[in-house]
């Protein structure tokens, strides 16, 4: 058996970008482990420890199944419709295993649970977020809500409702699907652009405040380095799944300014709530001094340059 050599030229590289687009909208889904550092015990060792080890799960299992798929199904079982589309998954692993009916049966039980789980575990970290985003003073308040166990309702049912009528337009056929999946990872990879170079940026502005964890320097410039590879991979590889996907994704995006300007200019005012400045060990009088100066926008700029030129680099 050999497989098809791949093609060494733009349009076979474009194909790989777009391969990793959507792997990074499937694997970097681990950071979820860290959503919940207030809640930690002890979030100066936790917070490591949940974070390290999920991504080292992580790895081995995405690692080991596609091998253990292709090495057992060769290229053409893997392009097979069944496999393609999820409904043979189920079949090839009792078939690896060596079992019957039962197994074939106990494994179909278990990918319905292991997607109930990924279901729960995504609405869980998103509400989260966007719970917090409302404590800190950037999305509307009625999202600070939470019951009695502490947590956050509202959030979950905005959550809930908000992807099941993402869920209605994405199951109306393959294109439909795809063009979602695409349009939502550009959020993603945008969040993750910011999240990453918030990071240094912060440490130039805050870094003499105590925390319970702290990454090491050199950590962060790597973080820096990996945004502008996940640009890349936005730039190049959102058009394979749609050819709109990408505008789509950044217009998508840029739906949260007006959600950010109704709570910070109408519900407050335009200052950002006390507590959120003293979770961060900060004062009103701090904000107006600016130690990181131009580089956020530069940053920003080098961004958008990256993405376009990606963009009009790579193509089929």
């Amino acid at each position: 058996y050999a497989p098809e050599p791949g093609a060494w030229n733009i349009a076979g590289w474009t194909l790989v970008l777009g391969g990793m687009f959507i792997a990074a909208w499937s694997t970097y889904g681990f950071e979820t482990a860290v959503c919940y550092t207030s809640e930690f015990k002890n979030p100066g060792t936790d917070t490591f420890k949940a974070i390290f080890y999920s991504g080292l799960l992580c790895m081995l299992l995405f690692i080991l199944v596609p091998f253990t798929f292709q090495g057992v199904l060769g290229l053409n079982g893997m392009l097979a419709t069944p496999i393609v589309d999820g409904s043979g998954v189920a079949d090839a692993l009792a078939g690896m295993v060596g079992g019957g009916q039962l197994i074939h049966s106990l494994l179909v039980m278990l990918m319905i649970l292991a997607l109930v789980l990924c279901i729960m575990t995504a609405m869980a970290g998103s509400s989260r977020t966007l719970y917090q985003g409302s404590v800190d003073g950037w999305l509307p308040r009625y999202l600070s809500h939470v019951n009695e166990h502490g947590a956050p309702t509202r959030a979950m049912w905005t959550d809930l409702i908000f992807n099941l009528a993402v869920l209605a337009i994405a199951s109306a056929d393959a294109t439909s699907f795809f063009f979602i999946l695409a349009v939502s990872n550009c959020g993603y990879i945008i969040f993750n652009f910011l999240n990453l170079n918030a990071g240094w940026i912060h440490r130039i502005d805050n870094g003499h405040i105590a925390r319970p964890w702290k990454a090491p320097s050199w950590l962060l410039g790597i973080g820096a380095i990996l945004s502008y590879v996940n640009m890349i991979f936005m730039g190049a590889g959102a058009k394979i799944w749609n050819p709109m996907a990408l505008w789509a994704g950044l217009i998508t995006a840029a739906l949260i300014i007006p959600v950010f300007c109704f709570r910070h200019y109408i519900q407050d005012k335009g200052k950002f709530p006390d507590h959120m400045l003293a979770d961060l060990g900060m004062t009103s009088s701090d904000l107006a001094v600016r130690k990181a100066g131009i580089l956020p926008y530069l940053t920003l700029i080098a961004g958008v340059v990256v993405l376009l030129l990606a963009n009009w680099l790579f193509v089929i």
